[in-house]
């Protein structure tokens, strides 16, 4: 019986998506974030204390967010109870506080993870203060959204806010090499698919994964063993695109096309600008809005 267990565990391991298989265990196995896992650093140094506090990690998508959190309950030795904002609500939270008093009447105690927390509204965001005053629940949340305009004051008072940051090049590059190496044996990739795939991943750990599996299911469809650039370009561009018309992708890019514009970076307008138009923005749209922020500039007091 034992064994059939075990042997079905090893196959939904097999089975899982390629971001849950390399899912890092340790401080030791993240790729990136250095200037908070590094030693001597802050979250190094949470992680070395053995005590865990309540936090608010911000950073886009795809840079370990989730990760960091369930390491964080597995190194404290806490029950995990994960909620999305997006998908929970007053009556989730009570249902986790609940669990939480059961656990600790157990000896157990408990971290709550929130994701998308800024997409709870006031009250909902009050709803956490007691039971974190109290020492109920250890507190993370995750958010993509700048804290301090999203977030409460007295939720923000009780929590230390730490910045992740997207991978650079070199790292998406080790990213690669150790999916290549743990999950990917049976396929090679020339230098220009390797490239390409960690250009378009745009510094999201997990974008890259999903993409390399794309990858891996598109070649051992076409009975290829090696994957070149051409290939990448021919099976993946048209679902390589970062941009998401109308979603939270598509008025990230325009704010940050907008603040570059107001914060005179000509270069980083023009990246903006040109990454919205390769991704397939209406140029007509975007040019209304720089007659827009043009307009709105003109009107500002003049200092």
């Amino acid at each position: 019986m034992s064994e059939d267990l075990f042997s079905n565990a090893g196959a939904q391991a097999r089975h899982a998506p390629l971001a849950e298989q390399l899912r890092p265990q340790t401080p030791d196995d993240v790729i990136g974030q250095q200037h908070l896992l590094g030693a001597g650093k802050p979250l190094r140094l949470a992680f070395e204390s053995g005590q865990p506090h309540s936090m608010i990690l911000w950073g886009p998508p795809g840079v370990g967010k989730t990760t960091l959190a369930r390491m964080m309950a597995t190194q404290f030795q806490c029950e995990f109870i994960a909620l999305s904002a997006v998908f929970s609500g007053i009556k989730e939270v009570r249902e986790a506080v609940a669990q939480a008093e059961m656990w600790r009447t157990q000896g157990r105690r408990t971290i709550l993870f929130v994701d998308e927390i800024h997409r709870f509204n006031k009250a909902q965001q009050d709803g956490f203060l007691p039971f974190v005053e109290s020492g109920l629940l250890t507190f993370i949340g995750a958010t993509t959204e700048n804290p301090s305009f999203e977030l409460n004051s007295a939720l923000l008072s009780r929590a230390s806010v730490y910045v992740l940051k997207s991978l650079d090049e070199a790292e998406m590059g080790q990213l690669f090499d150790r999916a290549c190496a743990q999950a990917l044996a049976d396929l090679s990739f020339e230098a220009a698919a390797r490239e390409r795939l960690i250009g378009l991943a745009d510094g999201d750990a997990r974008r890259l994964l999903n993409l390399l599996e794309q990858v891996r299911t598109a070649a051992r469809t076409a009975g290829l063993a090696t994957v070149d650039g051409e290939f990448i370009e021919k099976t993946m561009a048209q679902s390589l695109r970062r941009f998401d018309k109308g979603g939270d992708a598509f008025y990230d890019q325009i704010s940050a096309l907008h603040k570059s514009v107001r914060g005179s970076n000509p270069d980083g307008a023009l990246y903006w600008l040109t990454r919205m138009l390769d991704g397939g923005a209406d140029a007509r749209y975007l040019a209304r809005r720089i007659v827009r922020m043009a307009w709105e500039n003109w009107r500002s007091p003049r200092r």
